[in-house]
This record gives structure tokens, sequence and C-alpha cells, in this order.
């Protein structure tokens, strides 16, 4: 699999990319870009990566898997590309983001801004076949970003993790408390949203950013 990420991930994560499991599953992804309809485009499949290096991940979202629809997905967890309709999750997002911070509702779902302010947008999962929401769930991607967030929680410090629904949450386990802030609550689905409004989490993460010497996001 022809990775394209900042090189200091590529430093961070060389040893994940030569386990055998990844070995497998890069087999598995190129197979399935050959057969079948994949998004995001395989050469964005590695955009959270190449848009936020390692040493400036200050902030990380949790996603699960890629928009499965045409032209939606780009790499980036929760964003769409320029000129997409925004997806019900991302317009919660974006009206938490209104009440919490007072800020005007984006023109577009595009959060590639967000990323080159230092969030990281990370699917648990990079591809999916087009129409078939977690077509490629237990195929490896999950170990992959599990050791990701692995290296960012151990090697890096006073990191923001936005963790919203359970499967967020059990992954975000590893994560020490004491290192870094960890912030929860229901995902932004339609189904819970009502539980996701109120968390003040744009606001809660950048006191925190300003509080150990960061920059805030302009969210």
């Amino acid at each position: 699999m022809n990775v394209k990420i900042a090189p200091s991930w590529k430093t961070s994560l060389a040893e994940e990319f030569e386990k055998p499991y990844f070995q497998t599953l890069a087999q598995f992804v190129r197979n399935e870009y050959k057969t079948q309809v994949v998004y995001p485009p395989a050469k964005l499949m590695f955009n959270a990566f190449e848009q936020c290096a390692f040493e400036t991940v200050n902030v990380v979202i949790l996603g699960q898997d890629p928009y499965h629809g045409e032209k939606q997905a780009h790499g980036l967890c929760f964003s769409v590309n320029d000129g997409i309709t925004i997806p019900p999750s991302l317009i919660n997002i974006f009206k938490e983001i209104q009440q919490d911070l007072g800020q005007p509702f984006p023109q577009n779902g595009n959060l590639e801004r967000w990323a080159k302010q230092g969030v990281l947008l990370l699917n648990a999962i990079l591809t999916v076949r087009a129409n078939q929401a977690a077509s490629h769930r237990n195929q490896g991607w999950e170990q992959f970003t599990d050791a990701v967030i692995q290296r960012l929680a151990q090697q890096r410090e006073n990191i923001v993790f936005l963790l919203w629904g359970k499967y967020a949450q059990d992954k975000g386990k590893i994560i020490d408390r004491k290192k870094h802030l960890v912030l929860t609550s229901a995902h932004p689905s339609p189904l819970s949203a009502r539980n996701f409004f109120g968390n003040h989490h744009f606001s809660q993460a950048n006191d925190y950013l300003v509080r150990v010497g960061k920059t805030p996001i302009i969210w």
C-alpha cells in the first residue's frame, strides 16, 4: 500500500506498517479498490494524517467509518467535500458550535480548516464500500487506529480527545486522563443528538488549550 502521510506519522507508525496484520489489511484494501467502488478515493485514504502531522496534533475527534455516498468522503471523519450537502451529524456538530461559541453556521462541511489547525479527524476504519456502511469492519483498520491513538497518548501531552458515542469512548479507554483532556458525550447523530447538544466540548477544548499554552481552535 502506498501510504501518503506526513513524514512524522510515517516515522511514528513505521513498525505498524511492517506488522503481519497490516500487510494482510493492505492486500485486502488493494483488492477492494480494484474490484469494488470504495470511498474515499485511494489517494485520500490517509488524508487525516497528511493534513495534520503527528507533532501538530492538539485535538483528536474520533469517528467510525467514512461516508459511503458518492463524493462525500475525503479521508477526514465527519467532513465532506466542498459542494456536498452537509450530513445530519455534522449539522448537529455545527449547531453545537453555534450555541457554544456563538459562531455563524458554516457554508460547507469541509473540515480541512480544522485539520490544518491541529485537529486530527480520525475514523476508526479508513475505507468503505459504496453504499455499504461498515463494510470494511474487522479487516485490521481498528487495530491500526488503536495504535495511532496509543502513539499520541503515550508520546504527546495535553491533547484534547473528543469521544462522542460509546464506540469512540471504548476506543479511547487507553488514553491517560492525567496527561490529556478526554471529553465524552452522546454521538451527534440525530438518534442521540438531544444528549449531544449542550456538551460545550468546543469551548472546553479551547479553554484547555489556552491553559496549557497552546493556540485555541477556530471552530
